[in-house]
């Protein structure tokens, strides 16, 4: 009997084994040979030398492009987590009412995000291409312009076109996920609702919204890590030119490891932003799950 109760013990830890092993060896190993790079010195040959310390960071927070591309990322993670989630949450209501062609609607909603990122950047970038592309084509034909317009006539319009691009790839995402979780609220609880006097607004708020959180915060905390770490959309329509104007933190560091040949302030922005990511990601979760309790 002793020896069946420890084995029933262990059991569950046995059937375990093997996703542990393989978080071992595919994340948490390679997390520590990035986090030894980055202290390490690093030649352009990509050899391993010496411990350095904070030289790589230090290298890496003072070079001149470090404060715009950080802006850039906020810019970048803000509005695309931010404009997509409220957007995503009016779709995935929409899509949970009942109207003829529902199945059809729920596929071409799915489809932008299911769609390779480099495809969709390739067609948007054509799209606001000034010289034939289908915008001013479709524009001009319908007489809403005269002469064909300069889309891309600075960088800051270039980046809020990609940022344009990356919310309209991520809404979709995030109206399936609030979908499954509006999907699993019961009818009981709007009836109750409504015996009690309650509008359309007090339902959404009192009654959709809190049960609705747990799928929201999923949605978010994974959106906030998808965008961050983003590479196509920039690196497709403009590269971060000019100058660094456009670029994020992933495809900076991607520029400065493979073109520049700094790979070890690359690796130190890289640690940079899996720090952040963890902080950001933590304060998030800490702040829903209070509110949740409460």
């Amino acid at each position: 009997m002793h020896t069946i109760l420890v084995r029933r013990k262990w059991e569950p830890y046995l059937w375990l084994l093997p996703s542990l092993l393989m978080m071992l060896i595919f994340i948490v190993f390679p997390i520590f040979i990035v986090f030894k790079l980055a202290f390490s010195e690093i030649s352009k040959a990509g050899i391993v030398g010496s411990f350095i310390g904070l030289e790589n960071m230090r290298a890496a927070v003072t070079d001149k492009a470090f404060g715009t591309v950080m802006l850039n990322t906020l810019v970048w993670v803000v509005s695309v987590v931010g404009i997509s989630t409220v957007l995503g949450f009016a779709v995935a209501m929409m899509m949970n009412s009942k109207f003829h062609g529902r199945k059809i609607a729920r596929s071409i909603v799915v489809f932008p995000w299911a769609t390779s990122l480099v495809i969709q950047a390739s067609i948007w970038n054509y799209i606001i291409k000034f010289e034939y592309g289908n915008l001013n084509n479709v524009l001009l034909n319908l007489g809403i312009i005269k002469d064909a317009v300069n889309w891309r006539m600075s960088y800051q319009i270039e980046f809020m076109w990609e940022c344009g691009v990356g919310i309209f790839v991520t809404v979709p995402f995030v109206a399936f996920c609030v979908l499954a979780g509006l999907m699993s609220i019961d009818h009981s609880h709007y009836e109750a609702a409504t015996v009690d006097g309650a509008g359309a607004w007090k339902k959404l708020t009192h009654v959709t919204l809190p049960l609705v959180r747990p799928a929201l915060m999923v949605s978010t905390v994974l959106n906030i890590i998808y965008v961050f770490n983003s590479f196509p959309i920039i690196y497709t329509i403009t590269k971060g030119a000019p100058a660094n104007k456009t670029d994020t933190m992933v495809t900076y560091l991607y520029m400065l490891a493979f073109y520049d040949q700094e790979k070890g302030p690359a690796t130190a922005l890289s640690v940079i932003g899996f720090a952040l990511l963890c902080v950001v990601a933590g304060v998030y979760m800490m702040i829903s799950m209070r509110k949740v309790e409460l």
